[in-house]
């Protein structure tokens, strides 16, 4: 997971969506389906930046990236939450 974009590691970048989205009123699972959309949406992007996605395994390969962008930031953001609840 260190794909870095101008700087920026990808990861960091759908935490700070997800915290931006938060400003909606948008909690509990229904941030968590968020930080998932965010992170595949993310993850397809990074990889058709790369290169056009033109077989399954292309699409396969970049919506499971885009999975575990989700999947970390959400669980860098309830790590995070638990670790200052004490």
């Amino acid at each position: 997971m260190d794909q870095i974009v101008n700087g920026i590691p990808l990861v960091v970048l759908v935490i700070a969506l997800v915290e931006w989205t938060k400003r909606f009123n948008v909690e509990g699972k229904a941030l968590n389906a968020v930080s998932m959309a965010i992170g595949v949406i993310v993850g397809l992007a990074y990889f058709y930046a790369q290169a056009p996605l033109m077989t399954f395994a292309d699409w396969f390969s970049a919506v499971v990236y885009g999975l575990a962008l989700g999947l970390v930031a959400s669980g860098v953001y309830d790590a995070a939450r638990s670790a200052l609840r004490g």
